[in-house]
């Protein structure tokens, strides 16, 4: 079986994480770590000792021939040139989310890797986890019926960020669950939020995602909470679902509740009879494999395979699209933008 070379480029709050998970994989090895901070460098020496090559030099991983994946995880604003200059130079690419900071360049990015033919990938983290994924076999299965609404709240105290708002930081991790989950494409977006601190980088925002039927989606997000809030709630015609990534045991909860609503005579206005419907709960196991690591094995077999990524370039596009357009609905407090 032959070893796969990847160089890690940034080795801030999620680098590390990411040479962890492919460092253990037992198809791939760690050539290089990339990063502009020599102080950083020396830690992964320090706890890496399997990692060849240590530099400053992004060209250094371009030029090598041994390298066949870059995994990129900088600062958004960085995204766009790291991994273009990676495609171009014939690397498969996985990428931090969001993809990138304009549709524009997620656009040029996902023309590259099909013009290089090479794996564009992108790393939204929780599509992976054993909780998603029960999530997604229990809709697809139609048990939960039609979905009727996603409700989303990731609030916490900080981590404060100098580049990007609230929306940008937060937002993508349950963007990229709900487009997973219902998998329609949505028509319209509306965002409103507000900042607290002197850079204008809104702290706190409301979210809400129109689809072309009754489905609906709302995120509350917020890095100015005093506690740590991490659920999703999904409603459907038959069950109902409450994800709490908190919870350390039960993170998904499957209700056998809802409404049915019985219209009467046509000729009555407003006849409406509504039964309420409370059945059992029930918390189903789920798969304690640390997603990263799922989602980095993931990588290196549609690398092998040809295949492509769950969360691939075109699917990091749509998030892209969903978080610009809430960008210019904030600016505009609050006005509908529509999704092309």
């Amino acid at each position: 079986m032959s070893i796969m070379n990847i160089a890690v480029v940034g080795y801030g709050y999620w680098g590390p994480n990411l040479v962890r998970n492919f460092s253990w994989l037992n198809e791939t090895h760690v050539k290089y770590v990339c990063d502009t901070d020599e102080k950083r460098l020396d830690k992964v020496r320090a706890l890496f000792p399997n990692v060849e090559i240590t530099t400053t030099d992004y060209q250094q991983i371009l030029d090598d021939p041994q390298i066949t994946a870059v995994a990129i995880a900088t600062p958004v604003k960085t995204h766009f040139s790291l991994a273009r200059a990676a495609l171009a130079a014939g690397k498969h690419v996985l990428v931090e989310k969001p993809m990138t900071d304009r549709a524009g360049d997620a656009i040029e990015l996902n023309a590259l890797a099909r013009k290089m033919n090479r794996i564009l990938m992108v790393d939204h983290t929780f599509l992976y986890t054993g909780a998603v994924k029960k999530i997604k076999e229990l809709v697809d299965s139609g048990q939960i019926g039609d979905i009727y609404y996603f409700d989303s709240v990731r609030v916490n105290l900080g981590l404060f960020q100098n580049d990007v708002n609230v929306i940008w930081d937060l937002a993508p991790h349950d963007l990229s669950i709900m487009k997973y989950i219902i998998g329609k494409k949505p028509v319209s977006v509306s965002a409103n939020g507000v900042s607290h601190v002197k850079n204008k980088l809104e702290n706190i925002a409301y979210l809400s995602v129109f689809y072309e039927d009754s489905t609906f989606a709302h995120f509350h997000i917020n890095w100015l909470s005093p506690i740590k809030v991490r659920q999703i709630l999904i409603g459907g015609s038959e069950k109902m679902i409450v994800y709490n990534d908190m919870e350390n045991t039960e993170k998904i909860k499957v209700y056998d509740s809802g409404v049915e609503l019985n219209i009467g005579d046509k000729d009555v206005l407003y006849h409406t009879l509504v039964q309420y419907r409370t059945g059992d709960m029930y918390a189903p196991k789920l798969d304690q494999t640390e997603a990263l690591k799922t989602e980095c094995q993931h990588f290196v077999d549609c690398i092998k395979q040809g295949k492509s990524p769950i969360s691939d370039g075109e699917f990091g596009l749509e998030i892209v699209k969903i978080l610009e357009a809430a960008q210019h609905s904030m600016k505009q407090q609050g006005k509908n933008i529509q999704l092309d």
